[in-house]
């Protein structure tokens, strides 16, 4: 097995309170993915179960807990798990694909996926620190592995994860079964396809320092740097990461970040985070939350659904008791998928699963021209609309907001016509 493939993207980054205008945590992920994958964006309610239940992840199942949190998922519409997304409690979460030194050919066995780990944290999870401690527990319980695709079998990867609530961050970077963890308190962090953490090290999985040693990839002198240990040995980020923090660097200067700022992030292309169809592995989804601190202001969540966040329009979420999602960012049921005695053998052949959005979307936008000024338009009306209720928000009228991502993809949709 290659031990550093050709680099794949995928960013994720956070901007903390002591940077963001209005002091909310800013939080954003590019999602890229295999070619012509079809991203959906699904809500899941919170739900009682039942003792001793069962869950059917992607390839596994597992032990369900007793109640889950309502969750609101960009993922890809083949798989359980999701590449990203946010929970009803502020909690947010994205991975990466990362290469280390314990890859090996048992990861193509299914286990739990980063994705599976991604949902599962936010369906079990009230804060960033217990997000954490789901995702090590479930790692460490079941282990990660399988295809991470539906049409390239040889897409198998370890995970790191950057997760955020209203008050802090977590990098979370994972080698095989084993972890290491570091708090972000203020200032910014991005994460990209290569480990990250060096000698500050807040948690970590037991016996990692001394398997290092016995692998000989740390000689027991100095501190214990994880990236270095454990990497194994290329920057399969395409120097995205580093990109990505002079980005941050410049755009937090005055100390008023904001959302469009994140916007303008994922859609930079000239650095490799944004990337377009022509590419292998586009960016097949986005999302962008600001997570806001307890003043009655709900957390909004923004996310395309579309390829290319440059030639997509980012939608506003916000959780309701009575929330409505569109199906029309839904992939459409494959009928043997729901009768397992009828699965087509995986990898056989590429299933269509493009909702009505994305078709439209692609059809649309193909040769660019006015339609993307426009999405823009929509987007940037969208968006002073959703802030100027914000800034006022009255918590007792939560309910006008039930339809408000259902109707944004709806206006959308209405200019594909």
């Amino acid at each position: 097995m290659s031990p550093c493939p050709s680099p794949k993207s995928c960013d994720t980054f956070v901007v903390l309170t002591d940077l963001t205008k209005g002091g909310h945590v800013v939080f954003g992920k590019n999602s890229d993915r295999p070619s012509e994958e079809v991203q959906e964006v699904i809500y899941q309610p919170p739900l009682e179960h039942e003792e001793g239940s069962k869950l059917q992840c992607t390839y596994i199942e597992i032990d369900q807990v007793g109640h889950t949190h309502a969750v609101i998922l960009s993922k890809p519409s083949w798989m359980w798990g999701a590449e990203m997304g946010a929970n009803e409690h502020g909690v947010c979460v994205g991975n990466e694909a990362v290469w280390t030194n314990l890859q090996s050919d048992d990861d193509s066995i299914e286990r739990l996926l980063g994705m599976d780990l991604v949902r599962l944290a936010l369906e079990r999870s009230s804060t960033a620190q217990m997000a954490v401690d789901v995702i090590t527990t479930l790692l460490e319980t079941y282990s990660q592995g399988g295809p991470c695709s539906d049409v390239e079998p040889s897409l198998v990867y370890h995970n790191s994860f950057l997760i955020a609530d209203h008050q802090e961050a977590w990098i979370l970077e994972t080698a095989g079964n084993h972890w290491a963890a570091e708090q972000i308190k203020s200032g910014y962090r991005n994460i990209s396809n290569a480990l990250s953490i060096g000698t500050k090290i807040d948690k970590m999985s037991e016996g990692m320092k001394e398997l290092a040693q016995e692998k000989g990839w740390w000689d027991g002198n100095g501190d214990f740097n994880f990236s270095e240990a454990f990497s194994s040995g290329g920057d399969s980020s395409g120097g995205r990461k580093e990109s990505g923090e002079q980005l941050l660097a410049k755009l937090t200067e005055g100390g008023d970040f904001t959302l469009t700022q994140m916007f303008e992030i994922l859609r930079n292309k000239e650095s490799g985070i944004c990337r377009g169809l022509d590419h292998d592995h586009p960016t097949a989804g986005s999302m962008v939350s600001v997570i806001s601190h307890g003043s009655g202001r709900p957390s909004c969540h923004w996310f395309t659904g579309t390829p290319d966040p440059q030639r997509s329009v980012f939608k506003p979420f916000i959780f309701t008791n009575n929330v409505k999602i569109s199906p029309h960012i839904q992939s459409p049921k494959i009928p043997d998928e729901e009768d397992p005695a009828k699965v087509t053998p995986r990898f056989s052949k590429k299933v269509n699963r493009s909702h009505l959005l994305y078709r439209r979307q692609q059809a649309a936008t193909e040769n660019g021209g006015n339609i993307v000024d426009t999405l823009r338009d929509l987007e940037r009306k969208c968006v002073q609309e959703t802030e100027a209720c914000l800034q006022s928000f009255d918590p007792e009228r939560l309910s006008e907001m039930d339809d408000l991502f259902k109707d944004c993809v709806d206006s959308e949709l209405k200019f594909y016509k």
